[in-house]
Formats: structure tokens, sequence, C-alpha cells
């Protein structure tokens, strides 16, 4: 897979999100946060485990990579795909939690700022230095994101709090995805454990602190599968391959597109307003994603 199928892949797991933002807020009417991520996740662990499955087959009979003769992961691999796990839950507890009280619009934004966090934690973390554009790139991504939320965060609620600690998981969990997933080569393996690892913390939470009632879970059944099927299983599962083939600051750039996606569906079925200004910043948005790809491009052509 080329540098640029693999932004695109991740173009279209940021469409996928943002759609998501619009069901994790409806759902929250009829079911608490908890048991929500809970349940799509879940979902999600359910809808992959035969592909992941079918990862396992393959590469037990080729054993490449980080495995053993036998084709089996090391332990060493489970727990970088468990500490991804931690990163997922926590990045997603402190976004549905901090939509009970922000719009699902602040949201997007918020969550955006993962696309500034991500190049400064692989600095701290492991010393990645990006291409110098990729600076600029995601400064303008958060501007456009900044104006897409109408210019206007001056006062801050909790869930705009919450929302900003989540988007240090995210960065947080792209940087790992990037570090971890080349070296085991297993994707689905590494989504499969950290879906896991996220329903089974949130359903111990769930079950601690919110009521079950199955007439309000069914209720809210096609918020769940959307986020469980499409959200989860697929969005998170395309990230992980995707970021074999692209550096951790890119992908975040071209994930951050689900802030003008989640504007967009707010707007279609939760009747929230896009300010004159969110166009503008839609436009720096695709600018940034642009600058990304080509710029590198252009640079590695120049040198032959």
């Amino acid at each position: 897979m080329t540098r640029w199928h693999a932004n695109l892949l991740l173009l279209f797991a940021g469409a996928i999100w943002g759609m998501g933002f619009v069901a994790q807020a409806s759902a929250m009417d009829s079911i608490g946060p908890y048991l929500f991520i809970a349940l799509r996740f879940i979902v999600a662990s359910l809808v992959i485990l035969p592909f992941t499955i079918l990862e396992a087959r393959k590469y037990k009979a080729s054993s490449k990579l980080s495995t053993d003769s036998s084709g089996t992961l090391l332990a060493s691999d489970w727990f970088k795909f468990v500490l991804i796990g931690l990163c997922l839950f926590a990045g997603m507890a402190t976004q549905q939690v901090g939509l009970l009280t922000t719009s699902v619009t602040n949201s997007g934004f918020l969550t955006g700022l993962y696309v500034v966090f991500t190049p400064l934690l692989g600095i701290l973390l492991f010393r990645t230095m990006p291409n110098p554009v990729t600076w600029f790139a995601a400064l303008l991504a958060l501007l456009g994101i900044y104006y897409l939320s109408g210019g206007d965060l001056s006062q801050l609620v909790i869930g705009d709090i919450l929302t900003i600690i989540s988007a240090s998981f995210w960065a947080l969990q792209v940087v790992l995805i990037a570090r971890f997933v080349g070296q085991s080569g297993r994707a689905l393996a590494l989504s499969q454990v950290q879906f896991t690892v996220t329903a089974f913390l949130a359903l111990m939470v769930a079950l601690a602190l919110e009521p079950i009632e199955w007439g309000a879970i069914v209720s809210v059944a096609p918020q769940i599968l959307y986020a469980g099927i499409f959200a989860s299983g697929l969005a998170f599962t395309i990230q992980v391959i995707g970021q074999r083939y692209t550096s951790a600051p890119q992908a975040a750039i071209f994930l951050s597109a689900e802030a003008p996606f989640a504007a967009w569906f707010a707007y279609l079925w939760l009747d929230e307003k896009i300010a004159a200004i969110g166009f503008i910043g839609c436009l720096l948005i695709l600018s940034a994603m642009l600058i990304v790809e080509l710029v590198p491009l252009w640079q590695a052509r120049g040198k032959r």
C-alpha cells in the first residue's frame, strides 16, 4: 500500500468517526456513557474476531515478523497491544463523558488537538522528528478546527476540559500504534486486543456506576450498532492498517477530518449550526491535508 492510499484510508476513518460523534451524543439520552462504550466495543470485538482468526492463521503459517517459530505473538507484543487498549479506553471515556456537557461541534474541535499533541509526544517519547512542514500543517489543521467551532471557546465547561484530556490520549494512541504495529505486523490482533480491553474496562465501570435497563439499550440499538460496527470495528482497524504506511503526525492530520464531518452531521441530525467562519475552517483543514501529502512528495522528487 502506498502512503497516498494509506492517508486516504485514514481520511475515510475520520469521516466515519465524524458521524460517530452524533451517535455517541444521541445515545446518552437513554444510557450512560460507560455502558455505551462497553456495548460498542463488544460489538466491535465480535465483528473483527473472524478476521483476527484468519490473520493469526496466516502468520502462524508464515512465522513472520515478531512472532516465534510457531507464529505466535510474543509476550512483549501483547503488552504493547494492551497498552494501546488502555489509551483507547481513556480517550473514549473522557470524550464520551465530555459529550454530556459540550456540543458535538466543540467536541470535534477539541478532540482535534491531538493533531498538535501527536508530533510533540513523538519527540518526547521516541525522539521522532517529523518533516518540518508537518508542524505548519498541524497548526493549520488546528486553526481550521478552531474556525469550524465558530472561533469562540472563551468559556470552557467541564465537558470541554475532559475532551482536551481525551485528545492527549488519542495522540498517545496514534504514536504507540505507529511505533508498535510495524514491529508485530498484526494489525487485526492489535485492534482485537484494544477493543477487548476497552469493552472490559468500560463494562466494569458501567456495572458499578450506571443503571442497566434493557429497554433503554434496545432504544439506542442503531447508535450502538453504528458505533460498534463502523466507528469502532471498521474505522479503528482502518487506522491501524493505514498507520503501517504513513507517519504518526500525517495520520493525525488526516484523522482530524473527523471534525468537519462531525460538524456537518451534527448540523443535519442534531440541528447544530455551522457559522460562516466554520466553512473557512473546513478549507484550512483540507489545505493541511494536501500540504502534508504533497510537500514531502515534491521534496523527494527535488532530491532526485
